[in-house]
């Protein structure tokens, strides 16, 4: 079954937007950490949201083959997980360049925010047409 539903969700669109803060989250502090284990307490702290959600969550994204985790342990992307959570951070780096290099805006708390609520929508083609359209315009 995992097989099937890790087919089903090889496009970001497929995922829902919940599930992708939580593996971004993930893959951000993993990031940090020897061995990329991260806690439940940690997710917790930077989602700001109670623990007990964030298990809720853990139990949803483990049952897709999206991480590696048991109960009262640390949690750990799959290769999956990561491949998702790499995309969204690809997508989120692209808007923020545009929002700062092309719009000029110049509030990087503004920027940040923007490019964290939309990265979430942002579908591989559009991805690809942001990313022709910032090499061209910063080598122009």
């Amino acid at each position: 079954m995992a097989k099937k539903i890790q087919k089903e969700i090889s496009k970001i669109s497929d995922i829902p937007e919940s599930y992708q803060r939580y593996l971004d989250e993930i893959y951000s502090i993993s990031r940090t950490k020897k061995g990329g284990w991260v806690t439940n307490k940690e997710i917790a702290e930077n989602l700001q949201v109670e623990p007990a959600s964030v298990t809720g969550m853990l139990e949803k994204l483990k049952s897709n083959g999206l991480i590696n985790w048991e109960p009262r342990k640390n949690i750990r992307l799959t290769e999956e997980g990561k491949r998702i959570a790499r995309q969204l951070n690809e997508i989120h780096t692209l808007l923020y360049q545009f929002f700062a290099n092309v719009l000029k805006i110049e509030d990087q708390e503004v920027i940040e925010n923007l490019s964290c609520e939309i990265e979430h929508h942002i579908t591989r083609d559009v991805k690809d047409s942001l990313e022709e359209f910032l090499s061209k315009y910063m080598d122009g």
